[in-house]
């Protein structure tokens, strides 16, 4: 069953989203008003090191109030590909260099709601070049074990979609 959008109006707009209300059709004949959020796409990689370890920031987000681990990501800018967009988040959030990247994953984490579209990469390995960019990206950096992966999820220290899809895919291929 098919929704049928009549229109979309702008009900406000900047440089990260655009949140619109549809006319939306449902297949009974009903309309509704349904809020969604436009977004430009994101980019991401797993990072693994021979010890498979995976390289995560440990940050806040302030929306929920809550810690927990990610895997770094970013926005991908216009006329960027995504490929390019994960590895220099991987610089930016970390100061570690991914080594070849090749993609993972696609995933629409809120399609409800929202357009947002992620590209996950995975790098094999990375190379330390410095200090994070983006020091206020992240509280701690750190190669974490995949074995831990589980428990992390568990215990609620990983609870971000585009993370934790990223994560289990990664633990499936191992």
């Amino acid at each position: 069953m098919r929704w049928q959008v009549h229109s979309e109006e702008p009900l406000y707009s900047d440089r990260w989203l655009d949140v619109r209300v549809a006319d939306v059709e449902l297949p009974d004949g009903r309309h509704l008003d349904h809020r969604l959020i436009r977004t430009a796409p994101g980019a991401g990689a797993v990072v693994t090191d021979d010890q498979n370890r995976v390289l995560l920031i440990w940050r806040h987000r302030f929306i929920t109030d809550t810690w927990g681990w990610e895997i770094p990501m970013g926005k991908v800018d216009e006329g960027e590909e995504p490929i390019a967009a994960a590895a220099r988040e991987v610089e930016e959030e970390t100061g570690w260099r991914p080594g070849p990247l090749r993609p993972m994953l696609y995933t629409q984490p809120t399609n409800g709601i929202s357009d947002s579209e992620h590209y996950i990469f995975r790098a094999d390995s990375a190379r330390h070049i410095g200090s994070p960019t983006e020091a206020w990206e992240a509280e701690r950096i750190e190669w974490v074990p995949l074995a831990d992966i589980r428990r992390l999820i568990d215990t609620r220290d990983i609870v971000g979609g585009t993370s934790m899809n990223a994560l289990l895919y990664a633990l499936a291929e191992i």
